[in-house]
């Protein structure tokens, strides 16, 4: 058997021919040429398997799979059975890589062993169509720049674009690989990462551009709702921050937080009290719990989520609360 190559790519794609040549295209173009790639189709009904069989033929390292319509996971899961480096790197059918992302995240991990996966800068694009929220989600992400910042908003959201990352495959297999609960299969897996001890690290240079379109999976598939990443984030915390508890403060009384509540009260977790800055808020009772303003907390012992999900106002909590001594991560997470 031949030598493992560096980095292993692993890309599953479903009717990807109006994107799929310029990924691929973006790939012989790695100054890292000692890569893989497994590109595992799930059941494309378009030219995509012809394109993944010339590209086969054109050069050695690409290895296409056929799995008839399983799903994402199920592809990504198969992909990575196959794949045979120590490091692997995610990538997707209709995205572009920088030339030199796949030399500089290789080289961040064989330096830095204490590293079990590294993202980069990304930048959306075509740029002119984007709303706002995908602009301050980019922005958001890009400011997580080491693993302090992104374990601290972990429950926020996502911190990674799946398909910018690379890890170290054997961490992957070590927490199960990617799982189907019917939320995000790669939140998941930072969430479970996280609790294992993994190390994230993130490299300021934008090597990553994640292209936006209708079809894409987030904004496609259920499992990318608001509702499945609440679901995901709940499972998490039950198993950490929240676990044995019967009762939580809850810092936000707007939409977002009255939806944590409803959660919350399906697992038996009854929101004691509620924090909010509106004065048409504070003063009156909601679910049965007082609402008053964070500068009228006193110490419980009780955890903290923060579910405020109006822009801007999650870091003024954070300065409001600050001369309250509670510490992010162990007294209070941020949700939203």
């Amino acid at each position: 058997m031949t030598r493992p190559p560096r980095v292993s790519i692993l890309m599953p794609v479903r009717n990807e021919a109006r994107y799929l040549p310029a990924a691929l295209d973006t790939i012989f173009r790695q100054t890292l040429t000692d890569w893989e790639l497994v590109v595992v189709d799930d059941g494309s009904t378009d030219n995509t398997p012809a394109i993944l069989a010339a590209a086969a033929l054109r050069d050695k390292r690409i290895r296409a799979l056929r799995c008839e319509g399983g799903g994402l996971v199920a592809a990504l899961n198969e992909g990575l059975d196959a794949c045979r480096a120590p490091l692997l790197a995610r990538m997707d059918g209709d995205d572009i890589a920088h030339p030199r992302r796949l030399e500089l995240q290789a080289n961040l991990l064989e330096t830095d062993p204490g590293i079990g996966l590294t993202a980069c800068a990304f930048r959306h694009f075509p740029r002119p169509a984007l709303k706002q929220g995908m602009l301050a989600y980019e922005a958001w992400q890009n400011g997580l720049k080491g693993h302090e910042l992104i374990m601290r908003d972990l429950f926020v959201e996502s911190p990674f674009v799946h398909p910018s990352v690379m890890m170290r495959r054997n961490l992957l297999l070590d927490v199960g690989g990617y799982r189907d609960c019917g939320w995000p299969e790669d939140y998941d897996l930072w969430l479970r990462m996280a609790a294992a001890g993994v190390r994230f690290a993130r490299l300021p240079q934008t090597l990553f551009f994640w292209r936006d379109h209708p079809g894409r999976a987030t904004r496609t598939m259920d499992e990318y709702s608001h509702n499945a990443f609440r679901a995901c984030k709940l499972h998490h915390l039950l198993s950490g921050f929240l676990a044995s508890r019967k009762t939580v403060i809850m810092a936000g009384a707007g939409l977002e937080g009255r939806a944590w509540q409803r959660l919350l009260a399906a697992e038996g977790i009854v929101v004691s009290c509620w924090l909010d800055v509106d004065p048409r808020k504070t003063g009156r009772p909601l679910h049965g719990a007082p609402v008053i303003h964070p500068r009228e907390l006193r110490p419980s012992g009780e955890k903290m989520l923060v579910a405020i999900g109006v822009r801007g106002a999650r870091e003024e909590f954070r300065r409001l609360i600050l001369p309250m001594s509670l510490r992010e991560g162990l007294d209070f997470i941020c949700v939203a």
